[in-house]
């Protein structure tokens, strides 16, 4: 039996992005990451210093890579992807062992 995967991505913003229009470009496309199979629970959030921290938990890793895979192409994610300093991005994935609620 495969176990839930959280994949953890952690990231810094384009120079002259605000806070605002990425936290409202990342809600654009909830309906997109909510709809992918597999998908269980988003969260994310920023530090103090800028970074952002996206986690979210899959069924399986075979969802969470193929999500991975195809979000590039999609045109109602382009927003919250164009925000995105890539050079800063950090992606993993992981089991998850412990959860509480």
């Amino acid at each position: 039996m495969s176990k839930t995967v959280i994949e953890t991505v952690t990231f810094k913003l384009n120079e002259g992005v605000s806070r605002e229009d990425f936290v409202t470009a990342a809600k654009g496309m909830s309906s997109w990451v909510e709809a992918r199979p597999g998908f269980v629970h988003r969260r994310l959030s920023c530090t103090e210093d800028g970074t952002w921290i996206e986690h979210i938990q899959w069924d399986n890793m075979n969802a969470a890579k193929a999500a991975a895979a195809e979000i590039g192409k999609v045109p109602g994610n382009a927003d919250f992807l164009a925000a995105i300093n890539g050079p800063t991005v950090q992606l993993m994935h992981s089991e998850l062992e412990v959860a509480l609620n």
